[in-house]
């Protein structure tokens, strides 16, 4: 098998590279939704407000991240 070279390498690769980043990305940030989800219930409780508002915001804010990331892409 020979070496790549920078005129072997096609868009459509660079695209696919670019998406499979995209989609593991996607799925980690999803994980670690979960894994955040999962650490704070049932610490709700005795949470003060702020606290409970903040692993909301976060949660929010990484599922939205999560979303832009393959949204309207292959």
């Amino acid at each position: 098998m020979s070496a790549l070279r920078p005129g072997d390498i096609t868009d459509e690769m660079i695209q696919a590279m670019d998406t499979a980043k995209r989609q593991g990305l996607h799925k980690d940030l999803r994980a670690l939704a979960a894994n955040v989800r999962a650490d704070a219930e049932g610490r709700y409780d005795g949470a003060e407000p702020g606290w409970r508002a903040g692993v909301e915001w976060t949660l929010l804010w990484i599922e939205n991240t999560a979303s832009q990331l393959t949204e309207g892409k292959p």
